[in-house]
Order: C-alpha cells, then structure tokens, then sequence
C-alpha cells in the first residue's frame, strides 16, 4: 500500500507543470501556444526568456530529486522502510513530466527530470554529465544536442564505472526516452534549421 502510494505521489510531482505555472502566472502566456509548444526548460527560455528558463529547469531536476528522495524522506518522518529501489520513483517522475495529469497528458521532453534522479541518487554522476552538458552547449549551441550527449555520457560513465546493473538500466531507457522526444530536434539540426541559443 505504502509503495502504491509512493508511486502515485512521484508521478504526480513528475506531472507539475513548471514552465506552465510559470509561463502563466508571471508572464501570462501560456508557452504551449509559442515556441516549440513544449513545457520543458528549452522552450521557457526561448518562450519567457532567461530566468525564467532556468527557474523552470531547476524546478523540473528538482521534481526528479524529490521523487527519488521519497523513500529517504519517509524513513526520516515516519518508522517505514522502503525496500524498493529509489530509482523506480524517478523513473515515476520522469513518466509524469512526460506525460503530465495537469497539463493534459502533454509535458516536456525528460530531460531536467532525468536528471534530477542522478542528483538524488548519484550527486558525482550529476555534476559530471551537467559538466557534459555545458561544454557541448557552448561548443554547439544546441540544446536538443547537448542533453542527447549528456545522456549518452551518463549512460557510458555508468557502464564503466559503476556495478549497478539496475541504474544502467533506467540510464539506458531514460536515454533511449530522450533521444526519442528529440526526434524532431534530430531532423532540425541535420537539416540546419535547429535554433541556437544566444546566451552562451
């Protein structure tokens, strides 16, 4: 029952809709309708420009944080101990993001959320793929781009150091999540039609 639970909590913090709450109480837009029409990280800062870009991406890793901390947070409140690997609860989120109960089923692309497990399960892993992330985005200015290679970073550095056949494994599909919701950005950018950034 606890478990039942947990999991319906994760997925419903996955299915806030940051940007969206953001997009409408501060700016009164509602981003679905500019931009790539996407509630993630990417489109508010193309949609409501750059601190609210990063307010939003902040709060979506930290959707992902949360949700993973879950069993943590009730051992520490409560006498209940968890036997179920935190990772799932991520993963939870990450399917609530994607497909928000609060936003008609229609959220982001995964990627803030994903992360956002690693820096409640795996802090290191965390900085190492933002590292990633950043040089690749400096370097190319796609953001679509960059979180695909951070992705595939993380995967990689899991495999070859990390003994944890479970998180290579949530690895493998969040990243096979991401390049998917980026189909289109992949056809963009090999068509040159991809918008860059200008802030970096």
């Amino acid at each position: 029952m606890i478990i039942a639970i947990l999991i319906i909590l994760a997925y419903l913090i996955g299915s806030i809709p940051s940007g969206l709450i953001i997009g409408k109480a501060f700016y009164k837009i509602d981003i679905r309708e500019h931009g790539s029409g996407n509630l993630g990280g990417t489109n508010s800062f193309r949609v409501l420009g750059k601190k609210a870009g990063f307010v939003v991406t902040f709060s979506d890793i930290l959707k992902g944080t949360l949700a993973t901390c879950l069993p943590l947070l009730l051992s520490l409140f409560t006498d209940i101990q968890v036997n179920v690997n935190p990772l799932i609860f991520g993963v939870v989120a990450v399917i609530g993001h994607m497909y928000p109960i609060f936003a008609g089923f229609k959220g982001g692309k995964a990627v803030a959320t994903s992360a956002g497990i690693l820096l409640g399960h795996e802090p290191l892993m965390f900085l190492i793929i933002m590292v990633v992330f950043f040089l690749s985005l400096y370097l190319s200015k796609y953001v679509s781009l960059s979180s695909m290679i951070a992705g595939f970073a993380g995967l990689v550095y899991s495999i070859i150091l990390w003994d944890d056949k479970l998180l290579i494994a949530i690895l493998a599909i969040l990243t096979i999540f991401v390049v998917y919701r980026h189909r289109a950005n992949i056809k963009r950018i090999l068509n040159k039609t991809e918008p860059k950034i200008t802030w970096l």
